[in-house]
C-alpha cells in the first residue's frame, strides 16, 4: 500500500524503496540526496514510522503501508512550513514534513526537545532548523487547542 492505494511493483531484488517510488510509481516528491541513509531527504513512513527509503529495499516492505509526501498533501504541516518560511531551497522539505507528521501522529503535543530529537535525522543544507521547529510547534499548538 502506498498513500492508501494498492500498488504491485515488479522490480529486481535490491531495488530501493526510493527508486521504486520515484521510477516505477512516479512519486517524485521523495528526494534522493546522499543515497546512503545519512541525510533524511528520502524519508517516508512505513506503517507510520519514518524510514530512509534510499536504504530500504522494496522487497522488505511487503504489504505494509508506505506514506510519502504526496500522501500528506492536506496535512497542516504543509501550510505551517509555508507560513514559517521553513522551506528555503525546499529539497529537504518532503523528508522534513514526513518525519514531523510521524512525530505529531505519535505525540500530538511534543515539547521542543522532543521535536529536536525526532527531527535530528533530517539534515537541511540551508540551516532553516529554527523555522522548521516553529512550523512543527505551530501545528502542535493547534493540537493543544491554542
Amino acid at each position: 500500500m502506498v498513500n492508501g492505494g494498492l500498488h504491485e511493483v515488479d522490480v529486481p531484488v535490491g531495488t530501493t524503496l526510493a527508486d521504486a517510488l520515484r521510477d516505477v510509481l512516479g512519486l517524485t516528491g521523495t528526494k534522493i540526496a546522499c543515497g546512503e541513509g545519512h541525510c533524511g531527504a528520502c524519508t517516508v513512513q512505513l506503517d507510520g514510522v519514518p524510514v530512509l527509503s534510499c536504504i530500504t529495499l522494496v522487497h522488505t516492505v511487503g504489504e505494509r503501508e508506505v506514506t510519502t509526501i504526496e500522501g500528506l498533501r492536506e496535512h497542516p504541516l504543509v501550510q505551517a512550513f509555508v507560513e514559517a518560511d521553513a522551506t528555503q531551497c525546499g529539497f529537504c522539505t518532503p523528508g522534513q514534513i514526513v518525519s514531523a507528521a510521524a512525530l505529531l501522529a505519535a505525540t500530538p503535543r511534543p515539547g521542543h526537545d522532543e521535536i529536536v530529537h525526532a527531527m535530528s535525522g533530517n539534515l537541511c543544507r540551508c540551516g532553516t532548523y529554527p523555522k522548521i521547529e516553529r512550523a512543527i510547534e505551530a501545528v502542535a499548538a493547534e493540537n493543544r487547542g491554542g
